[in-house]
């Protein structure tokens, strides 16, 4: 596969590099002896505790009123952030909605569809036998991170399911997941489970929503692309879930269709990376990896995971959060180790990374934290990688506290946020380009918060 310039993959959507952690490994973690960040203080106002320093500013809603006529869905999950025009920032957002109107899983339609005829039903996936679209998609909102205000936001994605998270392109676009193997039935008029692009634009615009099949019908959670070769990465939310690559048959144009793989470890099929046993993954151990070409990838009986294992694919406990840096992919699974509290584990592609050279020296994988210990790491979901160099975690976990951690390139773990409501989950983090602001969801609340303040420098 020819391989296409990092420079004009990352000029496209202008973004810069958000650096990389370093190469040393560390399988623990522990609460840091050092922490770039002040302690948090306790918020006033009962939302959300940060650093001495730092301020946020709700970004919207559960409900508010959005500049196309529709309201704010609920559920708010992954999402990325984009330069966009006079120094403004575009963030595409994901709705982690159902088709059904209690609690969080609210639609943008209103509780009886009464604003269902804003909108071109046209561009929605799934119209629900044009009686019920499915409630899951995208907003997008655009922030403007000097007056720290919102400027407007809309709906630019309609009709799915489950939009968990997904992941930015260097192309300026979204890639919006669906973690739902739905199969048509009284309300739903298509099957689930697919992988969606939305451009990221300041306009409001509904994008006409159109799964990418070929990259694989499966309960999907997140992506990564590398700048340099167009080649995407997808997490697997499943307890005995795989990790795939695409590689598209035109880096950038990933509807045009491509390759489907599962990763694997050399010369041990079906490897356990849950460290569920003794025969686990070792500090400082090194997985040589090689990729399994998946056939039938639409899967119309849910079973992509378990024909690649059979292949020899290897298994990961319920893979999440992934974000690319400059020199490899960091993979989060939120109940991997032996206390099923979570790892993070960093996946540095071969210099042949999709070629028939690859065999010659093989990507390699290396687990970077498993703490095992709840009260330092509690099943971690999003992550991004911080534009000082450090990685960023949310937490869904089950401790009395929810948190935003970063981790440093040693393995160090320290707070940045804590959710002062309750312990629900943390989701969405992302920077915006300019590196100001930090945005981050309250999912089970439908809030979406920007954070501003004395971030740590590179």
């Amino acid at each position: 596969m020819n391989r296409v310039d990092r420079r004009s993959f990352m000029q496209a959507a202008g973004l810069a590099s958000l650096g990389f952690l370093s190469l040393r490994e560390a399988c623990g973690a522990s609460a840091p002896r050092w922490s770039p960040l002040a302690p948090l203080r306790p918020d006033p106002r009962g939302i959300l505790d940060l650093p001495e320093g730092f301020a946020y500013s709700v970004v919207s809603r559960l409900g508010d009123r959005m500049s196309d006529g529709l309201v704010v869905p609920g559920k708010p999950d992954g999402m990325a952030a984009f330069p966009g025009p006079g120094g403004l920032t575009i963030v595409v957002r994901n709705h982690e909605c159902e088709t059904r109107h209690d609690g969080g899983h609210a639609s943008g339609f209103g509780a009886a569809y009464e604003r269902l005829d804003r909108i071109d039903r046209g561009q929605l996936f799934d119209r629900g036998h044009d009686a019920t679209p499915s409630h899951g998609g995208t907003s997008t909102f655009v922030w403007d991170t000097r007056q720290h205000k919102l400027v407007r936001q809309f709906m630019s994605l309609g009709g799915t399911l489950r939009n968990c998270a997904g992941g930015r392109t260097p192309w300026g676009s979204w890639l919006t997941c669906e973690e739902s193997v739905q199969t048509p039935d009284d309300k739903h008029a298509e099957a689930h489970g697919w992988v969606f692009e939305v451009p990221a634009t300041a306009d409001p615009v509904l994008h006409k929503a159109e799964p990418i099949k070929a990259m694989g019908r499966f309960n999907h959670e997140a992506v990564a692309v590398d700048p340099g070769t167009g080649i995407v990465y997808l997490t697997e939310d499943r307890g005995d879930g795989c990790l795939y690559r695409y590689i598209p048959t035109t880096p950038g144009r990933l509807g045009e269709g491509g390759r489907l793989q599962a990763l694997a470890i050399v010369d041990r099929p079906g490897f356990e990376t849950r460290n569920r046993d003794a025969a686990g993954v070792q500090r400082d151990e090194t997985l040589a990896v090689r990729w399994i070409d998946v056939e039938d990838v639409e899967a119309p009986l849910d079973d992509l995971r378990l024909r690649s294992h059979k292949l020899g694919a290897a298994v990961f406990a319920r893979g999440e959060g992934i974000d690319w840096s400059r020199r490899g992919v960091y993979i989060v699974c939120t109940d991997g180790g032996k206390a099923r509290r979570g790892q993070v584990w960093r996946y540095v592609p071969s210099p042949f990374e999709g070629t028939p050279r690859e065999s010659e020296s093989p990507g390699a994988l290396t687990l970077f934290i498993e703490p095992d210990d709840k009260s330092v790491l509690d099943m971690p979901d999003n992550c991004v990688v911080a534009p000082w160099g450090d990685l960023v975690l949310c937490e869904d976990g089950s401790s009395p506290d929810s948190f935003v951690l970063g981790v440093t390139p040693g393995g160090e773990i320290y707070k940045i946020a804590r959710n002062a409501i309750d312990a629900s989950e943390f989701a969405g983090a992302t920077f915006s380009p300019d590196g100001s602001t930090l945005f981050v969801n309250l999912q089970h609340h439908g809030l979406t918060v920007a954070i501003r303040g004395p971030w740590p420098t590179t």
